[in-house]
């Protein structure tokens, strides 16, 4: 008994320790920061997004494709109900460092539908679930401005740059010169050229079972309609624009 006693405490002890240390949202000023959103992939399983529209959420960016070859098996039905129940809608791509950013590019055209508004596509820079090996900084730009050439050209929008804080402390001089989706579970991002701040990767949302990351947009609606909006004609794919 003593020994089942000391295991329940152990446990107990166990689950506080991890609870104390899961990221705590620190939330936006919604005041500020009106637009709320998500961005998910197949690891969120089945999606209802009728219940996901309707709790406060105004824009979901959905993981599209990663490397040369992988295609998320979720995108394409999650992409066309969130686009149903009238979300503004994008798509982005896990950038690896084991192969060429052109082959990495067709990949994300080849799977990623032209035929509607999205917002502008994303890539993802982070080192946790990459490849072992890192590139310099040189190196990554190189392969980042082949992965961006022929993405915005097919989109005709300046991409933006999904980069964690390691990754940011690792190539953030070098990165090419886009704006940014920030992660900050903690506090408000100290730098202030984002599009999309990331406060939480442990939210909940209405429709989602889990746990689901939470964004915030920087402006409001005439700002995500903007994004949303089809691309011009005229615009110059790749020229970044203004905040």
């Amino acid at each position: 008994m003593i020994v089942l006693a000391l295991a329940f405490v152990f446990l107990a002890l166990a689950i506080w320790v991890e609870s104390f240390f899961r990221p705590r949202a620190f939330p936006p000023d919604r005041a500020e920061f009106p637009i709320r959103g998500i961005d998910v992939s197949h690891h969120q399983g089945r999606i209802d997004w009728q219940r996901v529209a309707a709790d406060d959420v105004g824009f979901a960016i959905i993981k599209a494709t990663e490397g040369g070859d992988y295609v998320d098996d979720a995108f394409a039905e999650n992409l066309r109900q969130a686009r149903a129940v009238g979300l503004a809608v994008g798509a982005y791509h896990f950038l690896t460092f084991c192969r060429p950013g052109a082959d990495q590019a067709k990949n994300f055209v080849s799977v990623v539908p032209r035929g509607a508004p999205l917002l502008p596509p994303v890539v993802d820079i982070e080192f946790h679930g990459n490849c072992p090996r890192r590139p310099s900084s040189e190196e990554l730009r190189t392969e980042l401005l082949a992965f961006l050439g022929p993405v915005e050209a097919a989109f005709g929008k300046p991409a933006i740059i999904y980069i964690t804080d390691d990754a940011a402390q690792a190539y953030s001089v070098h990165i090419a010169d886009r704006q940014l989706w920030l992660r900050s579970l903690q506090a408000p991002p100290k730098e202030d050229d984002w599009v999309y701040w990331q406060y939480l990767d442990t939210g909940r949302v209405d429709g989602i079972d889990g746990d689901v990351d939470l964004n915030v947009l920087k402006g409001g609606p005439a700002r995500l309609s903007e994004l949303f909006a089809p691309a011009p004609e005229s615009n110059s794919a790749g020229t970044p624009r203004s905040p």
